[in-house]
């Protein structure tokens, strides 16, 4: 269930972001004279306004902070295409993927209570997977081929998408197809969803490829029967009340509905942009935030702010803190940061298109960045990512105590990966280290 929008609390809390560091004494120490120009900064802003000028989407937001003090904010066009109101601050967004690392964080909370361990099968938390299963493709008759799985999965695993999970992916492996036939969005409880995901063949034997999957939403499961409270209750006491995060959850009260952005697909004839209208059921990407989700999705279900992430973003930048809240201790904030991942594995196929390898990694929910140097990508070493179905993007830089978050709503948007890259390149560019 949603938080009630307290306006008092929520003008304290866009306020605070800009005092983070009087409260990060175990953030790493910052670049000695590093500061933006003005003109990069202004090369930013119009670069990511243009999104709208060519007609890519409808509204955009992006915030930058370095040594927790807001850099720039911006944000353009419009939200609601009926009512024409403009793109503002307290825009509410569906985050979609950008749920995961917060589901991440939870799972780590959960973790350094000694709740459970990296190495221990996900069956002692989830009985019902005792008996996967994996597709092993199809005979001469197109019948599933299954065999029985060499181990059980693991805790690291199901954290970092190498379980062997499917996702409903549209990439002609039979485990995704049955995975779609399945209809998992359609479960009418978070057992029912567990049930239906422990009767799907996994696509690959645990271990053997990084592949995206339905591996958070189990960790939702998994918070839930660890902590006896549903995931939005132990969302909202361990993690939203205390950062501050009031417009964070799985519903968007009635109140705060015209501050929800509309979100778009592409018009497959034209590539025009469509406004696309709730869907009444499911949960995930088919979720109606207006009232509550049958399954609160730990894998996509959340709604946010541009300041409520960065909010996030600022306290796992600071080793689990933020303005005195703590919230992981630092060496477990340093393990989630942590490559968790071998070279062999994130090279498999289910890693192609996300430049895994020797220089990009993931860790317990996020990518991470090992050498980005060696890519000749512009970030520090270390720097945390993560993107959502609809635009949404952010990364944390430790090595130059930077948090950016940019929020679009556009679905299947051929675009995205440009604005990305962009994006970053302009940030750094704008950045001069050892100015003084």
């Amino acid at each position: 269930m949603h938080v009630r929008r307290v306006d008092v609390l929520r003008a304290l809390a866009a306020m605070a972001l800009t005092s983070v560091a009087s409260a990060c004494a175990t953030r790493r120490d910052a670049l000695p004279g590093a500061r933006f120009s003005d003109d990069g900064l202004h090369a930013l802003n119009v670069e990511m306004a243009a999104a709208i000028e060519r007609g890519e989407v409808k509204g955009i937001a992006t915030l930058l902070l370095h040594n927790g003090q807001e850099v720039t904010f911006q944000a353009a066009g419009e939200r609601n295409a009926v009512t024409r109101a403009p793109m503002t601050r307290d825009t509410i967004f569906r985050i979609y993927s950008m749920t995961k690392p917060i589901t991440a964080v939870a799972m780590m909370i959960l973790y350094q209570e000694g709740k459970w361990r990296l190495d221990d099968p996900i069956s002692a938390y989830l009985p019902e997977m005792a008996a996967l299963r994996v597709a092993r493709g199809v005979d001469a008759s197109g019948a599933p081929v299954i065999e029985s799985v060499h181990r059980a999965p693991t805790m690291r695993e199901l954290m970092t998408h190498t379980a062997g999970f499917a996702y409903g992916m549209p990439d002609g492996r039979i485990a995704n197809t049955l995975f779609g036939q399945a209809n998992v969005p359609g479960s009418t409880d978070m057992r029912d969803f567990v049930n239906r995901v422990a009767e799907l063949p996994l696509q690959e034997q645990p271990g053997v490829e990084w592949a995206y999957s339905i591996a958070v939403d189990l960790q939702g499961a998994i918070i839930e029967r660890l902590s006896g409270q549903t995931l939005s209750a132990f969302m909202r006491a361990r993690i939203f009340a205390p950062l501050g995060m009031h417009d964070t959850g799985f519903v968007v009260p009635p109140q705060d509905s015209a501050r929800l952005a509309d979100i778009y697909d592409t018009d497959p004839t034209s590539g025009a942009l469509v406004r696309t209208l709730p869907q009444p059921t499911g949960f995930g990407s088919s979720q109606d935030y207006s009232r509550q989700p049958s399954v609160e999705s730990g894998g996509g279900g959340l709604v946010s702010t541009i300041d409520d992430y960065a909010r996030f973003a600022q306290m796992i930048l600071n080793d689990g803190i933020l303005d005195g809240a703590r919230i992981l201790r630092a060496e477990i904030a340093t393990l989630m940061s942590a490559n968790h991942v071998d070279h062999s594995v994130l090279n498999h196929s289910g890693a192609a298109g996300r430049d895994f390898g020797p220089t990009r990694g993931f860790g317990l929910g996020f990518m991470v960045e090992t050498d980005p140097e060696g890519a000749g990508r512009p970030e520090g070493r270390g720097t945390l990512s993560w993107t959502g179905a609809a635009g949404t993007w952010f990364w944390i830089d430790p090595a130059n105590d930077i948090v950016f978050v940019g929020m679009v709503q556009r679905m299947d948007d051929p675009t995205r990966q440009a604005r990305y890259a962009s994006s970053r390149r302009l940030v750094y560019t704008a950045l001069e280290r050892g100015a003084q």
